[in-house]
């Protein structure tokens, strides 16, 4: 089968509608496609096959973490050159041999078909999630989720994230250590929340317990974290205990809907309110409100997406859905500050942060790729590819402004209007 790379680049282009912007090596060792820039590499046909049936993000998330498809050089910029492809087309839900009418095309689907080989394609990888019981954003069916994300081994997550052990867009400046941001970052969120001496504090996804352990050794506050993960809640107590903060933090196996000893002077949902969903966001914020007290504050950092022209056509990303983040969910902006609104909230501060998330992502990707023989024995090498795409696209996405994370500080104002916020709680660059 010579010159397998030509053959794959003109039927890319003919179901395209454009040239490919990346080069392409096939399994044959023959090259097409731009001299410049990176190279994709199709180690495999298999892949071909699955993209045969799963067109799109799926088939080739699919091809990734099998290792049939590869990239030689610069992951980002091959991303950035195939973000039109994979992002601003959509993303493709039926087979290809259902959505080509035109008879050219239809060609070309054949000539595919002839190149992938044997008929049907290979089984998804075994890192997919798979067995989801249950209607989406059930207790039982978030906690298969949070199981599948976060128990993937606390030592795998100390390799990417660093001694910070924070999941979440750092706080940056020009020449800050990942360290340093993460730190800054927490404390922006305590002092956001007007933390004081003696405060109760929930701490809503408290993952490995960073956000619980500032605020109480900081701040001296009184924290109750809360997560479906019994690996982050197990590290988590550990970590208080090494810091002698048992006094002062209790770390609970605990869904959020179940917290019922409020009041609380403030709360913290840092990169949690993803997994909430549309459906339950109302519920959310009802709950977060009825578990603080009048003049309470909450402060929720969150990630976003840039509207729908038609917000019932959103889809969840179905990479992410299946490999990353089961059942994650992203809102717009707005819609997160009207539903905050709408549960009796004063929203007084929203704060943009969208760049930090890029840097941070890039920094982690780094610790993953310094380090990928003991992140691949620690999970699995699909695993380890899984957490590389991920992040590196995610990156990529947040630059070019497809998905954004913002502050939302919201108070529960009492009636006598006194929010107890300064006049001018943030001074900005000149």
């Amino acid at each position: 089968m010579a010159d397998a790379a030509s053959r794959l680049t003109t039927l890319a282009e003919e179901l395209l509608g454009g040239p490919l912007p990346v080069r392409l090596r096939a399994w044959d060792g023959s090259e097409a496609g731009p001299a410049d820039g990176p190279v994709l590499i199709v180690r495999d046909r298999r892949a071909l096959r699955r993209l045969i049936w799963k067109p799109g993000e799926l088939g080739l998330a699919r091809a990734w973490v099998a290792g049939e498809i590869d990239v030689e050089g610069d992951l980002y910029e091959l991303l950035d050159r195939l973000s039109g492809l994979l992002w601003e087309r959509g993303e493709e839900t039926r087979s290809l041999l259902d959505s080509v009418r035109d008879p050219k095309l239809r060609a070309a689907v054949r000539a595919l078909l002839r190149l992938a080989g044997p008929l049907p394609p290979p089984q998804p990888p075994a890192e997919e999630m798979r067995g989801r019981r249950g209607s989406r954003h059930t207790k039982h069916r978030d906690r298969q989720a949070i199981s599948h994300h976060y128990d993937v081994g606390n030592d795998f997550y100390e390799l990417v994230l660093g001694p910070s052990m924070v999941y979440s867009c750092a706080y940056w400046t020009e020449d800050g250590t990942l360290e340093d941001a993460q730190r800054d970052k927490l404390d922006l969120i305590a002092r956001k929340l007007n933390l004081k001496e003696g405060d109760r504090l929930l701490d809503v996804g408290c993952g490995w317990g960073s956000m619980a352990i500032h605020a109480a050794r900081e701040y001296g506050a009184r924290v109750v974290g809360v997560t479906l993960s019994r690996e982050q809640a197990a590290y988590a107590r550990k970590r208080i205990a090494d810091e002698g903060l048992t006094d002062l933090i209790e770390i609970r196996v605990q869904d959020y809907r179940d917290v019922s000893d409020g009041p609380y002077d403030a709360i913290s949902s840092i990169g949690m309110a993803e997994h909430v969903g549309a459906a339950k966001y109302r519920e959310y914020a009802d709950d977060l409100y009825a578990l603080l007290k009048p003049g309470g504050r909450l402060l929720n950092h969150q990630i976003s997406r840039r509207p729908e022209p038609d917000e019932e056509a959103y889809e969840v990303d179905a990479f992410i859905d299946a490999y990353v983040f089961p059942d994650g969910e992203l809102s717009p902006m707005g819609r997160t500050l009207t539903t905050l609104e709408d549960a009796g909230f004063e929203v007084r501060d929203v704060e943009a942060i969208r760049e930090h998330y890029a840097l941070t992502l890039r920094r982690w990707v780094a610790n993953l790729e310094a380090d990928w023989d003991r992140a691949v024995r620690l999970t699995s090498p699909g695993r380890a590819r899984i957490w590389r795409l991920y992040m590196a696209a995610s990156a990529v996405s947040f630059e070019r402004n497809r998905i954004g994370v913002n502050q939302f500080l919201a108070v529960k104002t009492p009636v006598s209007g006194k929010s107890g916020t300064a006049l001018r709680p943030r001074v900005w660059q000149e």
